[in-house]
């Protein structure tokens, strides 16, 4: 009997890990990839860990939140989502100019130097980095998801990479082009721009549309609500400072809601690159499907799952880095 007992729960064990293959697994350029559970035998406590880490951080600055959000999606287009980003190092994507302004770096440190105490050499980085991406939108009023895991982390990070990153200036035909070379389509495009319903921008990111945009008028980007305008002018002046940060989302940038798809709707867009999402009919149309909260929360968990398995490193690709910033 004890045998055989013996048996049940070996082959009951291997059933739950089957099913946690199905349920989480991906296919990503022919390899397997992540799954759901991926940590449930040799660190159960990760994402409890990596959770209240991310809301201990949150509680003293909640604009961290943002802040990893957007880390992860820069992570994740260029090499795959394995935490090149984090690396310090002279030209390394850090330094890039589209990374000089992220924000979030001690966080997944700290969340990696707990983990390293409860399961050391397990856990990498990239997936702290997809779980607290995950948190941070749930802490902001979000809908969570689950977080398939199982990711490497890269040995390569270099600055020129990171020049392909989508631009707060891109046309949608360039914003399309940049996602299908992930994987990534059209839905996907607007899903995940719609992260920026929490978060802010330099105002040198965008003044340019509020002045010399145009040689005639008023000088300013005719998609730009004529009555959000003195707004807008008033918090970046002409000649005032260039770092000052604006709301993505005016009015709930610090809320994850569905108010940024009604501000395109308005011409209250602040990047030109968001504005433009309603301005192209190809995006327009899911600008208008995500005006409604549940569709854009389901849609956001599936896009940031499809989005994080983007050229992902799993099994003996690259490595466990001991702490986050650096190679082992």
């Amino acid at each position: 009997m004890r045998g055989r007992t013996s048996n049940n729960v070996i082959v009951s064990r291997l059933i739950v890990v089957v099913l946690l293959a199905l349920q989480g697994a991906s296919l990503v350029h022919g390899q397997v990839g992540t799954c759901v559970g991926f940590y449930s035998q040799t660190c159960p406590r990760v994402e409890s860990i990596v959770r209240s880490t991310v809301q201990t951080h949150f509680e003293s600055n909640p604009t961290i939140a943002s802040g990893l959000l957007r880390m992860h999606f820069h992570d994740c287009f260029v090499h795959g989502c394995d935490a090149s980003v984090l690396i310090e190092g002279t030209n390394t994507e850090r330094t890039a100019p589209p990374n000089r302004l992220l924000r979030g770096f001690e966080v997944i440190e700290d969340a990696k130097a707990k983990l390293e105490v409860a399961c050391p050499g397990i856990v990498s980085c990239a997936d702290i980095l997809a779980l607290a991406a995950r948190d941070s939108v749930f802490l902001t009023k979000g809908q969570s998801w689950q977080v398939p895991t199982g990711r490497r982390d890269g040995r390569v990070s270099l600055d020129s990479d990171a020049a392909n990153l989508p631009a707060f200036n891109d046309s949608i035909d360039v914003q399309k082009q940049k996602f299908a070379e992930k994987g990534l389509d059209t839905k996907d495009l607007v899903v995940l721009a719609g992260g920026h319903t929490i978060g802010t921008a330099a105002c040198r990111l965008f003044s340019y549309r509020l002045y010399n945009f145009t040689t005639s008028g008023n000088g300013a980007d005719p998609t730009i609500d004529p009555a959000f305008l003195p707004q807008l002018r008033a918090l970046c002046p002409q000649n005032g400072d260039r770092t000052r940060r604006v709301g993505l989302d005016p009015g709930s940038q610090n809320r994850f809601d569905t108010s940024y798809f009604y501000n395109l709707m308005k011409g209250r867009g602040v990047l030109e690159s968001d504005q433009k999402l309603w301005t192209d009919a190809s995006t327009k149309t899911f600008v208008k499907r995500f005006l409604g909260v549940t569709a854009f929360n389901v849609e956001f968990g599936r896009s940031m799952v499809k989005m994080s398995n983007i050229d992902v490193k799993t099994g003996t690709q690259g490595e466990i880095r001991k702490i986050c910033s650096a190679i082992n």
